[in-house]
């Protein structure tokens, strides 16, 4: 699976994920707080409230939370509109209940940033916008008109003109500010959690391509002795029959189709990178297998393996782990696709550490980016793509999201630059991206899991 083939869910589903026995939950708490408040304050405070048109505006509220109870079942998943019509009947009914109660002198005007807020993290930012708008123009609405508090001994309870001034100007920062910080903070949860829902569905497929080659390899191997035995036969018949041209002909279609049956599984058995016995592979095996899918694409694709420190004929063992190979696959392909003619694939290694390196002669990274390299969703989806220079990429970064995600559970630590400064004295250009083990971690003998292995199960008998 490539990053051509993800997309992220979408901030206009969101909505979608909320129950509304999750809202009517809330409704009730808010409820329960606001009936206990102009409750309390006549009989301990002795505050004279419009208590008939507070407990009307307390029962609408009660009405409809029953109805929602009652018509629909609980597990319903409320739609944008849905939500926002619930939302913005709760900023209404608190902002006619302050209206009642004294509207800015009242301490419980901050209460309005909870349906602003609910709004950031839940609707789309059309949605939110339209909250934020109506709860500024009540605010500004509360600051001039309301219903004066009172005491019992006719004091009216007001604060000075400068300090409703101050209040008035906080709560319109406080829904910008609110509304702001809690979208942008959602929104960077949302892209990870679908960035790292992407890359698991990623891994997931590459697990299954891996077991299902073991499965093909082992039948391939299975079927290899009765293949042989049939194709013997059938000759050693054809030999026999030449004195009946019909049978022989027969015997020669059997030898044919056995042939055919062999390299058909020959080719697929190729696929087999589950069997038990190459569940590790030489280091250049691991990167021109990661690469394959990538090779015939139009770009020279170059592979060099070792330095004078690091010689070919030495090179490390390593585990063949999907989270490797679909990891350096998503790499190569980036650089592929930003490649004007070559990509170069340099592999190194030490005592300490094992290293491959991936660099092209592309424009190379763009350099406002270079420090963001690695986080999904780099650019909004809506906007046009330069097909023309990423063919085949979707640009959004979260084909190097996954690819870092994965690498990094391997244990490896990943650089992003542009060349030449990191390409040292190869002259190359373009984004070099560099991926680096501890040798410990990948390498077989390092790792003392050299043991035998055993047979492999047969797939039949």
């Amino acid at each position: 699976m490539t990053q051509a083939t993800i997309r992220p869910f979408g901030g206009r589903t969101r909505a979608n994920w909320i129950r509304l026995r999750t809202m009517i939950l809330l409704r009730w708490v808010a409820l329960i707080g606001q009936l206990t408040a102009i409750t309390v304050a006549p009989l301990v405070y002795g505050l004279q409230l419009e208590l008939g048109l507070c407990y009307v505006a307390i029962g609408a509220s009660v009405i409809a939370n029953l109805a929602a109870t009652f018509l629909f079942p609980e597990n319903k998943r409320l739609t944008e509109k849905e939500n926002l019509a619930m939302v913005m009947f709760d900023l209404l009914q608190l902002g006619f209940l302050l209206y009642l109660t004294g509207g800015l002198h009242n301490p419980f005007a901050i209460l309005l940033l909870g349906p602003v807020t609910i709004s950031a993290t839940a609707l789309s930012l059309r949605s939110t916008i339209v909250i934020c708008g109506v709860a500024i123009v009540l605010i500004s609405a509360l600051a001039n008109f309301h219903l004066p508090l009172i005491t019992q001994s006719g004091e009216v309870l007001r604060i000075p003109q400068l300090f409703v001034f101050g209040h008035w100007i906080a709560l319109m920062i406080a829904v910008v500010f609110t509304s702001a910080y809690s979208r942008r903070v959602t929104t960077e949860v949302h892209s990870m959690s679908d960035a790292l829902a992407a890359t698991q569905l990623a891994l997931a497929r590459e697990q299954k391509l891996t077991d299902l080659g073991g499965v093909v390899a082992a039948a391939a191997h299975e079927l290899g002795t009765p293949l042989a035995t049939i194709k013997l036969a059938s000759s050693e018949l054809l030999n026999d029959l030449k004195d009946s041209p019909d049978l022989a002909e027969d015997a020669a279609l059997i030898r044919d189709q056995a042939d055919r049956c062999r390299d058909i599984l020959r080719d697929m058995g190729r696929t087999g990178k589950a069997d038990l016995h190459i569940r590790s592979a030489p280091l250049q095996a691991i990167i021109e297998e990661s690469a394959e899918p990538h090779i015939e694409r139009g770009k020279d694709v170059q592979f060099i393996l070792g330095t004078n420190d690091s010689p070919a004929r030495l090179q490390p063992d390593i585990w063949r782990q999907p989270e490797i190979i679909h990891g350096l696959r998503n790499l190569i392909q980036n650089a592929v696709d930003f490649a004007q003619d070559t990509v170069w694939i340099e592999s190194r290694w030490s005592d300490e550490d094992v290293s491959i390196r991936v660099i092209d002669d592309g424009p190379g990274f763009p350099p406002h980016l270079l420090g963001r390299i690695g986080d999904p969703f780099m650019r909004p989806s809506n906007r046009p793509r330069a097909s023309s220079q990423r063919p085949a990429y979707e640009g959004m970064g979260l084909g190097l999201f996954i690819a870092k995600t994965l690498l990094e559970r391997t244990g490896a630590s990943l650089q992003f630059a542009n060349g030449p400064e990191r390409a040292g004295d190869t002259g190359k250009t373009g984004a070099i991206v560099q991926v680096t083990w501890p040798r410990a971690k990948v390498d077989v003998v390092d790792t003392g899991s050299r043991a035998p292995l055993g047979e492999n199960r047969p797939v039949i008998g």
